[in-house]
């Protein structure tokens, strides 16, 4: 994607920010060291693209992918709170820095921002912007009231991560696509795109959580086992084996308290099921529906670039 396209998401960010203090900070001192820590930009990244599909970008999609991206930020911040992330992207988070209550606060002033740009922005587009903000929390609660449940299964597990991050992904889609005049079809289209990526997304990143090196990921593995959140690989372990063994994997391997003595035995155990293969498969599969979902459209550079982005979600440092 345009290199200068993002950059303008960034910028626009920035603008938002002005110079406060902050419990004794700078506000703009936490503000750039996120910046400094910045991922991929896939989310607004999706938005341009989606519109590059139909046409020119104009300004308000340069809007509403900073209004997507402050809106991911705001919520890694507080799920580092949730989850006392100690490092993300291979940096120390800001709550282990600064404190949990500038990390919620951060996050909060940030989601005021995407407020004062909804106040520039045409009230459909608020809407689903809005919408999409719901769904992400609800998707967070139904997760954490999920922790433990070691009965939760494969479809159950699929809804949670559909609502707490896929949703997302396919909001983009649709804004890109709108905002470009598409048609409904194939504004839903995008969306549908979007959705499954996202799906993928999702269960790569679970997946990375027990088997990916923190020197790639720049996250601290573990940490869902360790905070009983059951992901795709353990749903399917404890699927497949017998009742006493089940029995067993739950009290040796997924007492919290167990999770770093006896990681490399889970790991072992998950990968001789079958089950690390099997959840990475199952991210191709969403791949491929995503990738489907764009039969429809047109061959360019934007296409090009939506289903090399898909490809990313299943086989990142995997």
């Amino acid at each position: 994607m345009n290199e200068q396209l993002t950059s303008r998401v960034s910028d626009l960010e920035q603008q938002s920010l002005p110079g406060q203090k902050h419990s004794g900070e700078n506000i703009n001192q936490l503000f750039e060291y996120m910046r400094s820590r910045s991922g991929k930009m896939i989310r607004p990244g999706l938005v341009l693209l989606s519109g590059i599909c139909f046409g020119q970008i104009t300004d308000e999609h340069i809007r509403v992918a900073a209004m997507v991206e402050m809106i991911h930020n705001a919520t890694l911040l507080h799920d580092d709170v949730i989850d006392q992330g100690q490092k993300r992207r291979g940096k120390p988070t800001i709550n282990s820095i600064w404190g949990n209550e500038s990390a919620v606060l951060m996050g909060d002033f940030l989601l005021s921002r995407v407020f004062k740009l909804c106040a520039e922005t045409k009230s459909e587009l608020i809407k689903l912007i809005a919408a999409a903000a719901v769904r992400l929390c609800e998707g967070e609660l139904k997760q954490i009231n999920q922790r433990q449940n070691w009965n939760l299964s494969e479809s159950e597990y699929i809804h949670i991560i559909t609502e707490k991050s896929a949703v997302l992904f396919s909001s983009c889609c649709y804004l890109g696509a709108i905002l470009a005049q598409a048609d409904e079809f194939q504004a839903k289209s995008l969306s549908e795109f979007g959705l499954n990526s996202g799906i993928a997304f999702q269960i790569t990143d679970d997946l990375l959580d027990i088997i990916g090196d923190e020197r790639k990921t720049g996250k601290m593995p573990g940490s869902d086992v360790e905070k009983r959140k059951p992901t795709l690989a353990v749903i399917h372990l404890l699927q497949t084996v017998e009742q006493r063994k089940r029995f067993e994997i739950i009290s040796s391997y997924l007492d919290g308290k167990k999770v770093q003595d006896n990681k490399s035995q889970f790991t072992e155990l998950l990968n001789n099921s079958g089950s690390l293969e099997y959840a990475h498969n199952k991210a191709e599969e969403f791949v491929e529906k995503a990738i489907q979902a764009l039969n429809g459209f047109n061959n360019n550079s934007a296409k090009d670039a939506l289903i090399e982005i898909a490809g990313f979600m299943a086989n990142r440092s995997v």
